[in-house]
């Protein structure tokens, strides 16, 4: 690693210094190495840097806290990438405010902009089973996800990218060094194999509160467009969607039950102008990008285009999977009458797309 990185580096350990104070304090020193040599008398004529901030910078000149912090990246296998870095991705640096630096599990070489699937940490059935299948669709057509691995809808995005065999990209609001939550750990090594785990805060950064609003931004700004699947009225993920906004993204919503606390946020995006979303259609007509179609992945998907599915038979279809379901589930996922639901599961069946087992249990068809 150059020295020019690593003074990089020592320079974001500082908290406070985000984009605009580390840009101030490049343009009036010429380089991060410089800022590490100067005096605090220096440091506290630059706008925006007081006592605490200039002290905090003085303090890195021991060396301790930079080594530390090398340390943890080598052992990590973490690359690092900076705002002059070629790698860094050109989607994110377009943003008012982008990360002066990106810490990085795995590989974001050649990286082409995709969807970002947020949502709540507490979905239903039914939005857990609508993310598999949009998941799946976008991956199908060579879109990778991008989320927050955060508990429910990114969880759910992430590990559905991973087993359709597509790339998918985790924004973190800890260090690398901090997976969390810790019961993701195991799924964070998996996205680095299959894309990266991305940070922009020091290695040993805790998940503090403060961190996802912040991070939100970054999963926006490495996207061509936010797709929300369920979110109460203070959800996190209606930051994200806001951020898409104002960075002139596309911003995507699932509509759902009225009366349903986790759809107050998603219906209220509709009514603000958010493109509701029932297929994937609705998410590819707004996207002005070639498609790539992935070998072997989307299976779904290509049959239900081929049958032509209605709407209520799509969202009988997407609430079921490989594991049975019994129908008065299917019946209270989507809110439609038992006897509606009955006829449709009837139709999907004679299509030779979903099978009943006993007990009024019904799966999808493997192909």
């Amino acid at each position: 690693m150059d020295n020019n990185k690593k003074d990089w580096i020592a320079l974001n350990l500082v908290s406070g210094i985000g984009k605009i104070l580390f840009t101030r304090l490049l343009q009036h020193f010429g380089t991060a190495s410089n800022v590490l040599k100067v005096s605090y008398n220096d440091l506290i004529k630059v706008r925006g840097i007081g006592d605490k901030l200039a002290k905090e910078i003085i303090s890195l000149k021991d060396g301790r806290l930079i080594e530390e912090e090398l340390r943890l990246i080598n052992e990590n296998s973490v690359e690092v990438l900076t705002l002059d870095s070629p790698e860094y991705p050109a989607t994110l640096k377009t943003i008012h405010n982008p990360p002066p630096v990106l810490y990085v599990k795995g590989s974001i070489k050649d990286f082409e902009p995709g969807i970002a699937i947020v949502g709540s940490r507490n979905p239903t059935y039914y939005g857990k089973a609508i993310t598999e299948k949009l998941t799946g669709e976008l991956v199908a057509r060579g879109f990778a996800i991008v989320s927050g691995m955060a508990r429910g809808i990114d969880t759910v995005a992430h590990t559905t990218a991973i087993e359709k065999g597509g790339k998918t990209f985790a924004v973190l609001g800890s260090g690398l060094n901090v997976i969390y939550p810790q019961e993701n750990s195991r799924l964070a090594e998996r996205i680095s194999t299959s894309g990266a785990v991305i940070s922009e805060f020091p290695m040993k950064m805790p998940p503090h509160r403060e961190n996802f609003p912040v991070r939100n931004r970054i999963i926006s700004g490495l996207s061509l467009g936010t797709l929300v699947v369920e979110a109460s009225e203070k959800s996190g993920a209606l930051i994200t969607a806001k951020q898409a906004l104002e960075q002139g993204r596309e911003v995507f919503a699932i509509p759902g039950n009225i009366n349903a606390r986790n759809s107050k946020g998603t219906n209220s995006l509709i009514k603000e102008g958010a493109k509701l979303v029932e297929d994937i259609s609705d998410i590819i007509s707004e996207l002005n990008v070639p498609q790539k179609s992935k070998t072997g992945a989307g299976n779904e998907a290509s049959r239900e285009t081929r049958l032509s599915l209605s709407k209520e038979e799509t969202i009988i279809y997407s609430l079921i999977n490989e594991n049975p379901v019994h129908i008065d589930v299917i019946a209270k996922e989507s809110n439609l009458p038992v006897n509606k639901v009955s006829a449709i599961l009837l139709n999907l069946e004679m299509n030779g797309i979903i099978k009943q087992e006993a007990g009024k249990l019904f799966a999808r068809i493997s192909w």
